[in-house]
């Protein structure tokens, strides 16, 4: 019950910018990722075949209304929907059509995450945990 309230409450201070953070089709892909799985921008870059700069400033905004919780390893950040936003945004998830992009997404997100422990990326450890 007070994980739902913290939701609503959130939401109903602040809907427009949560709905601009969720508003882009970018945004939208990312915060898909990031639901269930910590990454960081130069793993969301490899996914989405996007230019890290880029995926940083979508993060940004995502994380500025507040529906990212992130933990630092050295010189990465990495990212997930902070756990009191899950049910409103798996619902929304749900009852929303099928992204076309989901699905080839969560593709290379698996390889990429494979490949993690050869990669730059040493991997959270806080986030990793549910």
């Amino acid at each position: 019950m007070a994980r739902n309230f913290v939701t609503l409450s959130f939401v109903m201070s602040s809907p427009v910018i949560m709905f601009r953070a969720l508003g882009d089709s970018t945004r939208w892909r990312i915060v898909r990722l990031v639901t269930d799985r910590a990454l960081c921008v130069c793993e969301l870059a490899d996914i989405l075949e996007m230019p890290q700069s880029s995926v940083s400033s979508h993060v940004q905004i995502i994380r500025k209304a507040g529906l990212l919780e992130s933990e630092r390893r050295g010189k990465w950040t990495y990212f997930r929907i902070h756990a009191k936003h899950l049910p409103l945004l798996t619902k929304l998830i749900e009852s929303l059509p099928k992204d076309p992009h989901h699905k080839a997404d969560l593709k290379k997100a698996k390889a990429r995450l494979k490949d993690r422990e050869n990669s730059c990326c040493p991997g959270p450890i806080k986030l990793c945990q549910p």
